[in-house]
Parts: C-alpha cells; structure tokens; sequence
C-alpha cells in the first residue's frame, strides 16, 4: 500500500469487518479443546436441564462391541445417531442420550484364552473378561467423544453391569412363564472354533471352493419286487438311485433319502446296471457318469414312499449295513443334481425334520461329528478324523465301493463363522429354543403355559406396525421373521449371563421350582454379578438329598438376547429414570435386520405384545473409493481415530451427514477434498456474517421489518424457507439434501447473491446509518437461523461460532431451539420478483465475464450496463430504480422496455477511491476530489437513502 493509498484510508474509512472467528477451522488440533470445555463446562447436563420437562424423543443405542479399535463404521454410527439426537434438541424435544456397550461374549473370551490360555478356572476367566471389556469401552468412549458425539458418557449402559446381568434372567424367566422356552435336540449353526452353536446373525457367506460327489444307493434286496411293480419293469440287472451332495463328510451318517412326490423319476438302463434318476436330469446325469443310457419306464416320486436303499458303504464295514429309506419331502427340485437328496438329520434342517415327520426318535439320530469337528472313535472307517481331512478318505471309500460316479470340485457360497472366519455345519444338538411357531411335541414349553397367538405372527404385526428409513427395511426385516428357524439361545461358553437351570439326571425336565430359583439366581447376581453363578451349588437352592438328582446348566445366553432386551434390561431397567418406553427409534447398520433390530423386536413382542421401537433407521456400510468393502485382507480399512487426526471430526461428521446412508457410504481422499472444500466454503461465510455482526446489538440497533430495505426482508424470507426446508428434512432423517441445501445457500444464495451486492452497503454507507444497519439486522437473523441449522452436523464450528456471536446468551447452543425467524410480509411474492431479478443478473454476470476474458474490464464496477426486458420481469426491476446498479455491481445500470438483451461497456467515468465505483460525481465534492458524492453524503453528510439493494 503506497502513503497516498495509506492517507486516503484513513481520511475516508471504510466500514471493514473483524471477527476471531478465524478462517482456518485447524480442526485435528483445536477440537480436542472443544471437547474439553463441554466436559468442564457440563454441556451435556446442561441441556437436560434446559429440556427438562419437554416430550421426550428417546433413540436407544444399539451397543457395539466392548472390543477392538473404532473403525470408520463405527463413526457413521454414532455421528448419525448425534445428528438426529441434536436436530430434535432443537426442535425442543428432551431427547437423552444413553451410549451403551455389549459387553459378554465369545470375542471376549477368546481374547482372553489368547492373553492367560485355555485353561483358566472359569471365575478367573469371568473376572478377566469383566476387566478387559471395561478397559475396551474407556477406549472406545473416549473414540466417539472425540467424534463430537454429546451424551451420558459418565453413566453409559454396559451389559455387565449386575443389576443389567439380573434383570437379563428377570427377563428370561417372564419369557418361560410365557411358554415360549423348551429344549429340544436340532440342527443349529455350529463353529467348530467357537465350540458353540451360533445365532443366524452370526453367521456369514463366503464362496468356497469344495468337493462334488454324485454316490450310488444300491436297491435293498428286500424291496426289489416293489420297485418292479412301480415302474412296470423286470429288474434283471443291479439297481440304484444316486445323490449329489457337496458335503461327503455327512454320507457317514446317512439315514434316508428325499424325492419330491409330484416329480418323474426314470428307470435307466445303463448296461451293467439300472440307476434311477430325476427323468428331467437324466442327460445330464448321464454325461457327467460318462455312461451311456436308456430310459424304459418313469414313475412319480409318490410311489417311491419308504423304498428302501442300503447305505453306499454298507459293504466296506458291517456299521454300515443299514437301510435309507426314501421320505417324500417338496424341497426336492430338479433343477440340478440328481433330483434325489441324501438325508443326514444331524446336520440338515430340512434332513431332521423330514425324519422326525417319518417317526425317528432323537436317540435314534446318529451324530458321530463332535463340537471339536473331529469324528468320534467309534464311527467306523473314519473315527478320530476331522471332517474336513477325512472328505478325501470318504471319497476314496465310496470309490473304493464302487458306488462313486463322479467327483469334480465347484465353487459355491458357504456358511462361515463371522468371528473365526471359518466353515461352518449344522449339527444336531441339545439346546435351548425360543419357538416361533404352534408347540409341536418336541417344542413344548420346558415351562409356563402357550400363548394364544405364535410369536411368528405377533412379530410380523409388530414389523408392520413399524416405521422403516429407508423403506425397504421392511421388506427386509418381514422376509427374515417370516423365513426364520426357531432361535437358540443356548451357547457353550462360560462368558455371559447363564441359563440359570437344573435338569433331572434322568428325565431331564426342570426343576418344578425353576422360576423362583431363577429369582433367587438374579437377586445374588444383582449383587455379585453372573460370576455368583459360576460359585453356587446345587445345594443352595434345593435340598442337599434332591440335589443328587439334579445337574447344573453351564450353558449361557446368546449375546443377542442380551443386547435384544437391553429395552427391559436398561430403557426400563437401569436406566429408567432418564429414558422412556416406548422407544421413538433404533438405529445401525443394515446386518442388524438379522441381529439387533431382529432380537429386539422378538424379546419385545414376548414381553409387552409389540415392538421396543416406533421406527427403524438403517445404514450402509463404508467402502473405498473404487466401491470395494473395508477389509483388512484388502488393506483399505480406515481407523476412525486415525482419520480424525487427520481430517478432524468435523470433517467426518459433514462427510457423514453429506453421504446418502441408505447406500455404501464412500470414504478416500478424494471425497475427503470435495468435504473439506464445502466446509470451507461454509466456515467463510460464517467469518463474513460474524465479521459484519461484531459492532450489532440486536437489542438497541435492529431495525423494525416492515422499515427494511426490501432485499434484506427478501434475505429474512429467503433463510426462513430454507429452515422449513432443513427442519422437515431433519424430521424425516434425510440428512444429505440437509447439506445440500447449506451449501447451497452459503454460496449460491448468500455469497454469489446477497452478500456479494451487501459488501458496498456494509463498507461504504454511514456505519449506524439505516442502509447498514437494516442490512445487519438481516445478516443477524440470518446468522441466527443458519448456526442452528448447521449445529447438528457441524457441531464444533456452531458451537464456536454462536460463542462469538452470542456470547452472553447462554452455554451452548444446544440448550437453545431453531430459531423462531420473523414473518415477513408477502413474503412469496417477495422471493418470487427477486428470483427473476437473479435470474437477470446471472446472464449479466456472464456478459461482463466476456468482457473480462477480452480484457475490457477488470472487476464488474467498471461495466455500465443497458438491460432491454418485458412484462414481469421488466416490473421487477423497474421497481429498484437507480439501485437496480447496485444489484447488478455495476457503475451504471438503465432499463429499457421491449425484447430482452443485454448490453455490457466499459465506463469512461472517473473511479472513486473509496467505493470503488466509475461515476461522473467523483471531484464534485471540492473538498473531497478523489471521492463521488456519493461517498462524501455517507462520511460527511445524512447519509445516503437505500429502499431496494
């Protein structure tokens, strides 16, 4: 700046703004500061206080899991939980939050086994994981409070805590007195690794590349005379039906076989022998066999019923002489294979029920396979094995048998263990059922009496009663109740709450007085935690001479059931007095419609006849930038405190907010830029509104609305549409049209608009005169409005911003409500005459841009302007007179009526120093000649008028 130009600023001022909002946010190093004034400061109980007494708005956390880092998911969760937590604060709802964590479990435990061994006394163990998964959730707090996230973070709900871990057998028992427990022998999910069966939730598919094997049942002797009957056919050759199977593991425990009673099934004559086969998979069959063969005579699989075949090793080894009767079961289909499937019942739903419909007892269902996945000894030719190494042997037998006519490998999906990563099977074993269906009478309640109506039925009323967002979650979460097993609730673990249970040694049924000693279990529990358990006897609860005749469970519940009651055990429970039921909303990722939202909503309608929940929000998990999941394998997983350090949360929580959750959620650094380059833009206009509200008190300086100058009440109309806009979309939550709509208006509304044409009101009329300060009032209800807005999303920069705006206002601004704008008059017709005025104004910004690209002009107020328009377009901007130039920052502007055209020159008038502005006025003023009189009227004189910019 030269003397000349330094002398000329401060003879004529201009009226420059100044904050301390600084324009660089350094959000990684200054948000850990914020973070901590709120704990200093109670910002969290300050707004309970400030809420006290309003409707409540209860969304209930859905835990994560006491173990391992926060990853970026876990980010998305929580900041999406914040959002809605802190829109409907401001809405004015007492809307609490109870962060909680599931804290039993087998990760636990295994991390455990990892840390000490295998061999912990269980006590030890429990004592040891209680610690761990305190520590885990320290970390984890401290993770999402760094995220910004407000909430009860000194008294969150843990699933550990004794008083949860007691209300959890409270709960347990009510569902038994209702009759919807009873133990049963089934095929469940079994992991071989976690030696315990596993809820579906935890059950993953992954593609797998495994054995196929088509074997041979040859005819039983016994019923030959039969099969000739039902195919009209002399059988003067050796006869056998043939399966496809991609699990030879479990020919060893073959006990029947399928057909589908209204499927043909053809007699083929293959030379050396008859094989019966599926008459619409023949040709198919055949050319795999390599054979050569000729259909003489088909029949319906109905006629098939209790044929029987012996097993295909029976001549290997006398264990294996035995039948396999068929059974007619519809889930055949004859879409590939054979059109005939081997049936093992313990370790096949479908197998193990179609043998119990046919009659076989439990005692009668053979189950070689041990929860180790090794054979046991006695199973002939393949005892001691694990089932996956003894695949091959099996093979080599039936070969060996003659009764193998092909193998070939294929890649399939496969049931895996969401923990270990490994293979999973069904396998038959004793454990603890919720029914979803009638009893039947090998589900009939172990205690308590039926209820009227089947848990499957009242739980698919509770999904339709049900909100969805987005709504194909119902679609979703209908199918899985309509299509689900019954659940089992039993685990082979020692780190949960307990089934607390004794069975008769010989009957096995419970003990008549269940229900009081599961009382008197949850009232040590409530002292001494699940641990009291683990210590107690039989003796003390029964008499030591009925004790001889009872076992102790040592089974636990599955970890769903705990974080599924957690609306009992914690909303109604621990924490009771600062939550409320029923529960507005529950909200995670989309596999919750097999996990949370699933066991949750079963527990509920047991207990109370509905849903925990009014409404279910669903999210999308993170992906990189090319779309792919974040996995460790693929080394694109992102640590949530790592990229926080980086980016600082803010910038997260705006990517966040800015991502259509209902889909994958991308995250790289190039999205990262486009975010951090929309924060920006919105942190700059907050400095300019800051800046040009420092030296405004709303109480003394504001000025009355129906007094404004009309852009400014145009501005007033303007940002209260766009609240209604947020604030209805924040109601639904629909958050990204939410950021849209901010960055919209912070560049397109206020920066490339209003606040662009304001700059010459604000810096260049008297500083407490009308025109600067109606324009101010404007800003102020402006900035008023847009902090609110924001708060929810960008919580760190409302929060310093209001400080500076406000600063004596109150604590935070999240004990304040969307602020209540005023109403201006004709307030549409306003928003509608300047639409077109902008309309106008942006193909004039695009002549002068010609202009500026051949040199002609350097910044606009050097472009005198001629605008030719008609009808209403020509009204609007005949209304603004001479300060039509002003909104279209130009030196000149005239109106002239006919068919619309824009002309743009360079001004041949003087500059004024000080507005900046090429007008013949400029040295009028004798004793101000570098200024116009425009200038000289706003330092020396009244002040200009301003009516319309």
């Amino acid at each position: 700046m030269t003397k000349t130009t330094e002398d000329q600023a401060q003879k004529y001022p201009l009226n420059l703004p100044d904050t301390p909002f600084p324009m660089r946010g350094n959000l990684p190093a200054r948000e850990p500061n914020w973070i901590k004034e709120w704990q200093e400061k109670d910002i969290y109980g300050a707004i309970r206080k400030a809420k006290k007494g309003r409707k409540h708005f209860i969304l209930h956390d859905g835990p994560p899991y006491a173990n391992g880092d926060l990853h970026l998911g876990h980010g998305v969760n929580k900041v999406l939980k914040d959002i809605i937590l802190k829109s409907r604060t401001l809405m004015g709802y007492d809307a609490p939050y109870v962060p909680g964590w599931d804290c039993h479990g087998m990760p636990i435990e295994i991390q455990i086994e990892k840390l000490y061994g295998k061999n912990l006394p269980i006590v030890e163990l429990q004592a040891k994981a209680r610690q761990y998964a305190h520590e885990q959730v320290a970390r984890q707090k401290a993770g999402f409070q760094r995220m910004g996230v407000l909430g009860d973070w000194d008294d969150p709900y843990l699933t550990l805590r004794y008083d949860t871990e007691a209300a959890q057998i409270r709960v347990l028992a009510k569902l038994m007195e209702k009759g919807y427990v009873y133990r049963g022998l089934k095929p469940v999910n079994w992991c071989f690794d976690c030696q315990s069966a596993l809820a579906e939730a935890e059950v993953e598919y992954k593609d797998i590349k495994g054995p196929i094997i088509d074997v041979a049942f040859p005819l039983a002797g016994e019923d030959k005379e039969r099969v000739e009957k039902i195919f009209n056919h002399t059988l003067d050759k050796p006869v056998y039906t043939v399966i496809w199977t991609t699990t030879p593991w479990t020919i060893p425990s073959n006990q029947a076989l399928n057909m589908h009673p209204e499927l043909d099934y053809a007699l083929v004559d293959c030379g050396d022998r008859y094989l019966i086969l599926c008459d619409k998979l023949v040709e198919d069959c055949l050319k795999r066999y390599e054979k050569e063969g000729k259909v003489v005579a088909s029949a319906k699989g109905q006629a098939f019923d209790l044929v029987r075949f012996m097993h295909p090793l029976s001549e290997m080894h006398p264990g294996y002489k035995r039948f396999s009767p068929v059974e007619l079961a519809e889930y055949v289909d004859s879409t590939a294979g054979t059109g005939i499937v081997h049936s093992a019942p313990a370790y096949g739903v479908d197998d193990f029920y179609t043998c119990k419909k046919y009659g076989m007892h439990n005692d009668e269902i053979l189950n070689p396979v041990q929860g180790n996945g090794v054979y046991s000894d006695d199973l002939p030719l393949f005892g001691g094995l694990h089932i996956w190494k003894a695949q091959p042997v099996i093979v080599e037998k039936l070969k060996e048998s003659g009764n193998l006519l092909h193998y070939g490998t294929q890649v399939h999906s496969y049931m895996h263990c969401w923990r270990h990563k490994t293979p999973l099977i069904y396998r038959a074993t004793s454990q603890w059922f919720i029914r979803m269906d009638k009893s039947t009478e090998d589900t009939r309640p172990a205690i308590g009496t039926e209820q009227p109506k089947s848990l499957r039925e009242a739980a698919l009323e509770a999904v339709d009663a049900t909100k969805f967002y987005p709504s194909w979650g119902y679609n979703r979460l209908h199918a899985m109740i309509a299509n689900r097993p019954d659940w089992c609730i039993s685990r082979q673990r020692n780190w949960g709450v307990p089934l607390p249970f004794f069975t008769h040694k010989v009957t096995g049924k419970l003990h008549p007085r269940t229900l009081e000693i599961m009382e008197e279990v949850a009232k040590r529990v409530e002292k001494g935690g699940i641990e009291t358990w683990t210590q107690s006897k039989a003796e003390d609860f029964m008499s030591a001479e009925e004790a001889k005749d009872y076992v102790k469970t040592t089974d636990i519940l599955d970890v769903w059931f705990d974080s599924g009651s957690t609306h009992a055990t914690v909303v109604r429970g621990s924490h009771k007095d600062k939550l409320d039921f029923p529960i507005d909303l529950y909200l995670e990722g989309s596999d919750q419609h097999r996990g949370w939202f699933h066991s949750s909503l079963l527990i509920g309608v047991m207990l109370d006849g509905r849903a925990p929940y009014d409404a279910l929000l669903t999210h999308g998990f993170t992906v990189d930038e090319q779309g792919r999941k974040m996995s460790k394998s693929l080394g694109n997983t992102v640590q949530l405190m790592d990229a926080t350090k980086t980016y600082g949360a803010e910038i997260l929580r705006l990517w966040v907010a800015s991502t259509d959750y209902s889909g994958e959620l991308s995250f790289g650094k190039t999205i990262v830029k486009h975010v951090t380059d929309s924060y920006r833009r919105i942190r700059n206009t907050l400095r300019f509104l800051l800046a040009n509200t420092s030296d405004f008190d709303i109480t003394k300086d504001a000025v009355k609305f129906e007094d404004m100058i009309e852009l400014d009440r145009w501005a007033i109309a303007r940002v209260a549409q766009l609240q209604k806009e947020v604030v209805e979309l924040y109601d639904n939550n629909d958050f990204h049209p939410i950021v849209a709509k901010l960055q919209s208006f912070a560049s397109d509304d206020l920066g490339s608009f209003y606040l662009d044409i304001l700059k010459d009101r604000l810096y260049t009329t008297a500083t407490t005169g009308f025109a600067r300060r109606s324009a101010q009032t404007a800003l102020w209800y402006i900035t008023a409005a847009y902090l609110r807005l924001m708060a929810p999303i960008l919580s760190f920069t409302a929060e310093e911003a209001y400080a500076i705006f406000e600063p004596n206002k109150s604590v935070s601004i999240f004990t304040e409500e969307f602020f209540e704008l005023p109403e201006i008059a004709h307030a549409q017709e306003l928003l509608t005459k300047w639409e077109k005025i902008r309309s106008v104004r942006t193909d004039v910004q695009k002549e002068i841009e010609n202009l500026r690209t051949e040199g002609k002009v350097g910044s606009s107020l050097q472009a005198e302007l001629d605008i030719t328009a008609d009808g209403e377009t020509y009204e609007a901007l005949a209304s603004l007179g001479d300060e039509l130039r002003f909104v279209m920052i130009t030196s000149r502007a005239d109106l002239h009526k006919g068919e619309a055209a824009i002309r743009v020159h360079q001004s041949q008038a003087p500059k004024c120093a000080r507005c900046w502005h090429y007008v013949s006025s400029v040295g009028t003023v004798a004793e101000h000649p570098t200024l116009c009189a425009r200038c000289a009227e706003n330092l020396f004189g009244a002040g200009e008028t301003r009516r319309f910019a």
